[in-house]
């Protein structure tokens, strides 16, 4: 049984961009659909679809490379752990890397990317970092 398919999804996602696929296939839940529509948005993976097989649904994720062949992705992080998490208030997610980066915060108004909830003015607990 996985722990944590947070982790795993993102593993996932770091490990194909290394091999330069074009397409990997993750677990569904609704956080990891919520944080890789996140990441189409923000331009760091070209597309997803999910994908129903029976009661089972994955998660079909497209990377997005640039004119190079090089992953568009320079580093794709967990912050908040099974063993710590990780909260922040309204005010410490205001940027990432200077606004080049991204963090996936987990808020009462669900799963959003730090310029979204500081604009709500809600902190929450930071699920990832994507730059």
């Amino acid at each position: 049984m996985m722990t944590d398919i947070i982790a795993d999804s993102l593993t996932r996602i770091r490990n194909a961009a290394q091999r330069r696929l074009d397409v990997t296939t993750l677990l569904h839940s609704k956080t990891i659909e919520a944080t890789v529509a996140i990441f189409v948005d923000k331009g760091y993976l070209e597309s997803f679809k999910v994908k129903e097989d029976g009661n089972k649904k994955t998660i079909k994720v497209v990377l997005k490379y640039d004119d190079n062949e090089k992953s568009v992705i320079n580093e794709i992080k967990k912050i908040s752990k099974p063993g710590r998490r990780v909260h922040q208030g309204k005010d410490e997610i205001r940027t990432f890397k200077n606004g080049y980066g991204t963090l996936v915060v987990s808020t009462s108004q669900g799963v959003l990317a730090n310029d979204e909830a500081y604009k709500r003015g809600i902190g929450g607990e930071v699920i990832c970092s994507i730059w």
